[in-house]
């Protein structure tokens, strides 16, 4: 359990951080105002790029803002769709930074969509293994230990593969994003750190649960590679 907790801590710790900084930066830069709320930040950018077709669409819940590329469709948060200040803003020209990557077939925004369904099916099944495998130990059914955590091994494994591939998208809408708020005009250069502050925070909410996938694996191979040799001996 302690060795648990060496793998894992760190992470977590990192991971509260990033979620406080994600609230903190956007509570401050709601409070500075923008000319633009972000549902026409997100229609002036889209136009602009030649993407009329795609809908903005306002949602329920706090910072649920997101583009959903298989209905073609940017969808933003009430206090994102309504809001006139630098969060809004940059989190709407955020998610339609993912927009023009899908538009433009941005390969890493590809492999990702391609491995959602992969990644939600192993961490499923990565979760009720490592069940099994703690049921497994109790019962002193050891033998069948190692081979049920090389099972939950290959399926965090596509959960991390997931997180990573993701990191580049992420990274990649941010640019975007700021390209395009400075470009058309919608921000001056003077207002760009306001909009950085809020998207480097939500970006290390993305290094953080990487992290903690990456870490629950290491932890998962090292119990593996110890069961293994201690079965040898």
């Amino acid at each position: 359990m302690l060795t648990y907790f060496l793998f894992l801590i760190p992470p977590m710790l990192l991971a509260m951080l990033a979620q406080w900084m994600v609230q903190s930066s956007y509570r401050s830069m709601s409070r500075v105002p923008s000319r633009l709320s972000g549902a026409e930040t997100a229609r002036r950018i889209l136009d602009s790029n030649g993407l009329y077709n795609i809908p903005i669409e306002q949602t329920p819940g706090h910072l649920s803002d997101h583009y959903d590329p298989s209905s073609k469709v940017v969808r933003l948060s009430p206090e994102v769709y309504q809001g006139y200040t630098m969060s809004s803003v940059g989190i709407a020209a955020h998610e339609v930074g993912h927009a023009i990557q899908d538009a433009k077939s941005y390969a890493p925004l590809v492999i990702r969509n391609m491995a959602v369904p992969v990644a939600n099916f192993g961490g499923s099944i990565a979760s009720m293994v490592m069940m099994a495998a703690f049921g497994a130990m109790l019962v002193g059914a050891s033998k069948l230990v190692p081979l049920l955590m090389l099972v939950a091994i290959v399926g965090f494994s596509a959960v991390m593969f997931f997180q990573i591939i993701n990191l580049p998208v992420e990274f990649n809408a941010s640019s975007r994003a700021k390209t395009e708020l400075v470009g058309l005009g919608i921000i001056s250069h003077q207002e760009l750190p306001y909009v950085s502050k809020v998207l480097t925070a939500a970006a290390l909410t993305y290094v953080a649960a990487t992290l903690q996938t990456v870490a629950q694996v290491a932890y998962y191979v090292f119990q593996f590679l110890l069961m293994t040799q201690s079965n040898r001996d």
